[in-house]
């Protein structure tokens, strides 16, 4: 597959390197040369240096022969025009494009990227997909990392082995024996800075940090097994009241039940903004840093503390201070991925990668064939796929105990006719399914082939 990439940022070179390494042919665009030299000299890609919106430069990029363009730059009109451009010169197929603007993405005027208004086939939104992350960190709050899928059946889940784990030292074969009721599997281990699929005599230990699929109905059960507490978030305080804290206040006054939330914003006119959306949520005019404010926002009584302002280190310090001041539960927002082995030794308890989120959420639209959720695992280093099994699938008729898998892939549950079933080895995968699979980076191209999905590409 041939693809153009305008903007070689973070997310574009995330989705650059995906790509690349699942050997599509892939040439990243921008205006930057500094960037473009980047992701030449560390991804096997090409690079163009120019406006990505020119006709000439994506000429140049290829565009006469492109299957798709991702349109990731900074600017949200420039990559509506990109897709345009796309369209109308070059007759690319597939148009994806990230806009933040929140008023672009109105739904009432979802009608704007119609192919015969401003052709765009698959809008990002990095502000929604991000707060509709820290939502989901809060509804799991002993879990580092989480995800749901199959329409909320399931749900992947990261948890951090502390001592008093009941089931260190256990060979994963065992816990099935243990609860045998227990609809969950461990699909994944980061041990020692290095995340690897297990087998089934391999051990848990203290230190390890797990990915676990759960059915929805056993989260709790889940998180008990493996030591954690599911406690409630009543009240939360929000520091950052730009896109991302706003979604999440707004979330939050919508649900059932008496969450009471505060937001601490620094700008007086986003606070304003902010204020004027918002019914129920109390805004402070502040710094999150400030003792004094945090106090005044019931930080002491606080059961949960998000830290989502458009400042890393700000976002960290505010956390620490959160902990340091008795909040149980501090989630940060960290844009830079060199800053999260620095979460543990701080104590925070979670954080958010705006990156992986979007790169996930455009990963969900370029993956072949009937792929319904992609989700990007630590820094690309693993995909959880969930994807439904066609008739022409090696896998279909077969015992999972039969297929032959890569070692970096595990299936972590199957949804068949509405039901939830957990993997086991004589379990028979039959054409309809939809199964979600854990692959290590190297082995998603091997997961695509597994799928069928040539046959069914877009």
């Amino acid at each position: 597959m041939k693809v153009i990439i305008c903007g070689a940022g973070q997310v574009g070179w995330q989705i650059a390197r995906h790509l690349s390494g699942e050997q599509n042919d892939v040439t990243v665009v921008d205006n930057n040369p500094d960037l473009v030299r980047r992701a030449t000299d560390t991804l096997d890609v090409q690079g163009i240096a120019g406006f990505a919106s020119y006709p000439d430069v994506l000429d140049r990029a290829g565009a006469r022969d492109a299957d798709m363009i991702i349109a990731a730059t900074y600017s949200d009109e420039v990559n509506m025009v990109i897709c345009q451009v796309a369209h109308s010169v070059f007759g690319i197929r597939r148009k994806i494009a990230r806009l933040r603007a929140q008023s672009y993405l109105n739904a009432i005027y979802s009608d704007l990227y119609r192919r015969d208004h401003l052709p765009i086939d698959v809008v990002i939104s990095p502000e929604r997909e991000v707060a509709a992350a820290a939502l989901q960190r809060l509804s799991a709050p002993a879990a580092f990392d989480t995800e749901t899928f199959m329409g909320g059946k399931a749900q992947l889940l990261g948890i951090a082995l502390e001592e008093g784990c009941p089931v260190v030292n256990t060979p994963l074969r065992q816990l099935t024996d243990l609860f045998s009721t227990l609809r969950a599997i461990v699909v994944g281990i980061r041990r020692d800075g290095t995340l690897f699929a297990p087998e089934s005599n391999d051990q848990l230990f203290v230190g390890d940090e797990i990915y676990v699929f759960a059915h929805a109905e056993d989260v709790g059960r889940t998180l008990e097994v493996f030591g954690k507490q599911q406690g409630k978030q009543d009240r939360v305080v929000i520091a950052g009241g730009g896109n991302v804290g706003l979604a999440v206040a707004l979330e939050l006054e919508r649900r059932e039940g008496r969450i009471r939330a505060k937001v601490i914003e620094k700008d007086r006119g986003r606070a304003e903004r902010a204020a004027e959306a918002l019914e129920r949520t109390i805004v402070l005019h502040g710094d999150g840093l400030d003792s004094a404010l945090l106090s005044e926002a019931g930080i002491e009584r606080a059961d949960a503390l998000l830290a989502v302002t458009d400042d890393d280190k700000t976002n960290m310090l505010v956390a620490v201070r959160a902990k340091a001041n008795g909040c149980p539960l501090a989630i940060a927002l960290i844009n830079d991925p060199t800053l999260i082995p620095l979460m543990g030794p701080l104590g925070i308890d979670a954080y958010i990668n705006p990156r992986a989120t979007t790169v996930s959420s455009i990963l969900r639209h370029i993956r072949h064939g009937r792929v319904r959720e992609v989700y990007s695992i630590g820094d690309a280093e693993a995909e959880v796929i969930e994807a439904e099994v066609l008739s022409t699938s090696p896998m279909a008729g077969q015992r999972i105990r039969d297929i032959d898998f890569p070692e970096g892939v595990l299936i972590g549950m199957i949804l068949r006719k509405g039901e939830i079933l957990r993997p086991s080895g004589s379990v028979r995968i039959e054409e309809g399914d939809v199964i979600a699979i854990f692959a290590m980076a190297a082995d998603v191209r091997e997961v695509e082939r597994l799928m069928q999905v040539s046959i069914d590409f877009f």
